[in-house]
């Protein structure tokens, strides 16, 4: 559906605004040749129509002590439900994020730690969870992510 909310210029306005959140309107009308009032109508209908739905900042996690990254898969008795698997760990700051996933395992947490121990001590810390029957921690040596690249309509 969000095909149909937006147009090849607010295209062009989001990836400006995914490449630098803080861009002025001024700015960004100069490179979509539009007015300031007509960048800001544009920006204004898309958040009213939940294409952009919030502003973020990029931090570099290695700089604060916390540059180890993983996942951990984790495996719930067959009773569990979905929102308590994700209930598991939301409550953790070590959580980055948690996907549940249909089939095996029952969820994958994205994790970031200060160091070693940290993992260890958060992985036990799961494990205590009554309902977790078992956990897989893969290690993360290096990512890439989609952040600059804007998908087109039809590619797969």
């Amino acid at each position: 559906m969000a095909e149909q909310l937006i147009d090849e210029t607010d295209r062009e306005i989001l990836e400006l605004l995914r490449e630098d959140a803080r861009r002025t309107l001024g700015d960004i009308g100069a490179r979509v040749t539009l007015s300031t009032a007509a960048v800001k109508r544009r920006i204004d209908r898309m958040q009213e129509n939940g294409v952009i739905v919030g502003y973020t900042v990029q931090i570099d996690h290695t700089k604060l002590g916390w540059g180890i990254e993983a996942f951990t898969e984790l495996r719930f008795t067959g009773t569990t439900k979905v929102g308590e698997i994700v209930r598991t760990t939301t409550r953790m700051p070590e959580a980055q994020a948690v996907f549940t996933i249909a089939g095996d395992p029952d969820a994958l947490v994205w994790l970031r730690v200060r160091d070693m121990a940290h993992l260890q001590r958060t992985i036990d810390e799961i494990r205590r969870h009554h309902q977790v029957t078992g956990t897989k921690t893969l290690m993360v040596l290096d990512s890439w992510t989609r952040g600059q690249q804007w998908p087109q309509p039809g590619d797969a």
